[in-house]
């Protein structure tokens, strides 16, 4: 566990760095019982395991997955080009059903066509280039329908209602999620000063027990092992790591490491012992 983040320097790649000891086990088992306390039972908790957590951004680019764009059509939309060239549904059904991986089904509420568009039919923030200038064109919204798109958030990845605009001269459609923002909850972000131990996790083929945990180490880091403490619901993880003083290469490193559990774990949530937070189940390699 690392008590202090690594001096790294953003004008120089050799740097002088302080060093900061290794966490003894009782440290380790004493932060990851509060983790595992604190957790257990709170509105994360349950907005984690029971509502509707996206863990990715819900409209990236706002284009259908396929495809690309040509480039003067994300220049324009960055632009805020967009032109209504018929009247879209100022209606839509109250609510859908969210089908979960586990079986489970929630209804969340939609947004009309017409508030998605009010939604997306704004230009960005900061504009670099102002429109018409080099290809920017405008965008005709010439219809919407109600469909569908994959999404992964805390639950696993489900298919989201989405309206699918029609632009003309686009190939693609125009994706903009339908879920009412009210049915969203952000993903819990770390407390300042907190330092990610494990960035994701997988499933070790064959050995039930054993996670795959990926981490981050500073390029003069040693790491001794991987460590976990288990509850019947929650699994602290942790990456048992030591500094060194004096002139390092300013680099930040990512390896993978195993973790033996007392028992295969099921459906119980992995949360960091750094920060405090969820650790992601995804594809790690070696």
């Amino acid at each position: 566990m690392r008590k202090t983040i690594t001096c790294l320097s953003l004008m120089v790649l050799l740097s002088s760095c302080s060093s900061f000891h290794r966490v003894s086990p009782r440290g380790f088992e004493d932060r990851a019982r509060e983790v595992a306390a604190r957790w257990q039972g709170s509105a994360d908790d349950r907005a984690w395991r029971e509502g509707f957590v996206p863990l990715e951004v819900m409209n990236p680019q706002g284009w259908a997955r396929v495809g690309s764009v040509p480039a003067w059509v994300n220049r324009s939309a960055h632009n805020g080009a967009w032109r209504p060239a018929s009247e879209l549904p100022a209606d839509s059904p109250a609510r859908a059903d969210l089908r979960w991986p586990d079986g489970k089904v929630s209804q969340v509420p939609l947004i009309t066509a017409a508030s998605a568009y009010a939604e997306f039919g704004k230009s960005a923030g900061f504009i670099e280039e102002e429109c018409p200038a080099r290809g920017c064109r405008p965008l005709r919204v010439s219809g919407a329908e109600l469909g569908e798109v994959p999404l992964e958030t805390s639950r696993g990845t489900v298919r989201v209602p989405a309206w699918l605009f029609t632009v003309e001269g686009v190939e693609q459609k125009k994706v903009h999620v339908a879920v009412d923002p009210s049915a969203v909850t952000a993903r819990p972000e770390r407390a300042q000063g907190d330092i990610e131990e494990v960035m994701a996790f997988d499933l070790v083929a064959g050995k039930p027990d054993e996670l795959l945990l990926r981490y981050g180490y500073g390029a003069c880091d040693s790491v001794h092992g991987a460590r976990a403490y288990e509850t019947d619901q929650l699994v602290v993880v942790d990456v048992d790591e030591e500094g060194s003083s004096g002139a390092c290469l300013a680099i930040l490193k990512t390896a993978t490491i195993t973790v033996t559990l007392a028992r295969p774990l099921g459906d119980r949530l992995v949360l960091d012992s750094g920060t405090g937070l969820p650790v992601v189940r995804r594809a790690n390699r070696r």
